[in-house]
């Protein structure tokens, strides 16, 4: 009687292991060809485009085969959008060659110069070179460094102007810095909602009066409770103070006070000192705690103002008004940051209905609302995958 082998114990099953190895394989190298294809047809281009978007962007006068081939001709004009409210001056930027372009709204943040403000005139220009017909609104409050109510019909008229201009496809609204919050606000306008395919939110706040207090503490708050130092720019207080000159000068020091300061701020110090002359001492010892950035000194002034002010504050921030925002929103933030804190994209996030967030980046590769070139090749990456997914859902 012999014994039986191992071997031989083992059922026959007729199938040969090396022949199903090389049919899975065969499967997985169809499905690697698939998902290279797919990728090389519907998000290669979008990542090429953006690229281009943000080599524009950082440096207007960049040039490359690449930029040649992904970016069309453009030509701008000033126009003039009637609303309810009067004319809103505009610059509008036309991509040559393109027949029935999507269109975007870029409203710039505080800054004098509005809607000719050099980085936001070189962002348009990129955005438009990728084939998005893109409209710069005049929105004389930022421009005269104050955050307000009147600013969010503007926005939205914006919006719907465009849209009916290019046929009735919606478009998208990009609000950068303060603007962001403020065209949040538009978009939550049944009015103008309508008009809007998507929000991309570039260094935006959720509650002004939050961000305020960063701007006067150095300290930004999270929704989990969290408090961290995180430097702030000196300006800040004094953009704040400029927009509630009654809560720290006299009545009688009010225009002087005025006139030096917005003289500081729109980047003309010369023209100050003959302001401050007129000014009562006590009001030329805060001018100049102001001008030379000894925050501590007006600290307690800007945060009883922003107490006095909470009410106010809370009608121009999404903060606890957003939850009805269905519009695709993408989010982006600078994580150094230093004129609205990081935390602030968190708390929109959390605001926002789940369904409606697509997209937040909080990334090295930014600033406030420029592109970083010394920021890790990673980073850039995601920044490159962000503006494509949005040039994607503009399209």
């Amino acid at each position: 009687m012999s014994a039986t082998s191992p071997r031989s114990r083992r059922p026959n099953t007729g199938i040969d292991d090396t022949s199903l190895l090389r049919s899975w394989l065969k499967v997985l190298l169809v499905w690697l060809v698939l998902a290279v294809l797919w990728f090389a047809i519907f998000r290669l281009p979008s990542y090429l485009r953006a690229y281009a978007v943000l080599m524009q962007f950082a440096d207007p006068g960049a040039s490359s085969a690449l930029l040649r081939f992904e970016t069309h001709p453009v030509v701008s004009q000033d126009v003039s959008i009637p609303t309810p409210n009067g004319s809103l001056q505009a610059r509008l930027y036309i991509p040559g060659g393109v027949k029935h372009p999507r269109g975007m709204v870029a409203v710039h943040g505080i800054h004098h110069l509005g809607m000719y403000e050099p980085r936001l005139v070189s962002f348009a220009k990129a955005l438009s070179g990728s084939g998005i017909e893109v409209l710069t609104p005049q929105i004389d409050s930022l421009a005269d460094y104050h955050v307000d109510a009147g600013s969010i019909p503007a926005i939205g008229e914006s919006a719907v102007w465009l849209d009916n201009r290019l046929g009735n496809h919606k478009v998208t609204v990009t609000g950068i810095s303060f603007a962001g919050g403020l065209s949040l606000l538009a978009a939550r306008n049944p009015e103008y909602g309508a008009h809007i395919r998507a929000l991309v939110l570039m260094g935006a706040y959720d509650d002004l009066a939050r961000t305020s207090r960063f701007l006067a503490t150095s300290v930004q708050e999270y929704p989990d409770g969290r408090l961290e130092p995180h430097a702030a720019h000196d300006y800040g207080a004094s953009v704040f103070v400029y927009a509630h000159l009654a809560q720290f000068f006299p009545q009688q020091d009010l225009n002087a006070a005025h006139d030096a300061l917005r003289a500081w701020l729109w980047e003309h110090p010369e023209d100050a000192p003959q302001y401050i002359a007129k000014l009562s001492p006590e009001s030329q010892a805060t001018m100049h705690a102001l001008i030379d950035r000894r925050i501590d000194v007006v600290r307690p002034r800007i945060l009883a103002a922003i107490q006095q002010d909470q009410d106010e504050l809370a009608t121009i921030s999404p903060h606890g008004q957003v939850g009805a925002v269905h519009i695709p929103v993408y989010i982006l933030h600078g994580s150094a940051d230093n004129i609205i804190p990081p935390a602030e994209s968190l708390w929109l996030a959390k605001d926002l209905p789940g369904d409606s967030v697509r997209e937040m980046l909080i990334t090295g590769a930014f600033s406030h609302v420029d592109p970083s070139k010394d920021a890790p090749l990673g980073e850039k990456l995601k920044l490159v995958k962000f503006v494509g997914d949005v040039l994607r859902a503009a399209n």
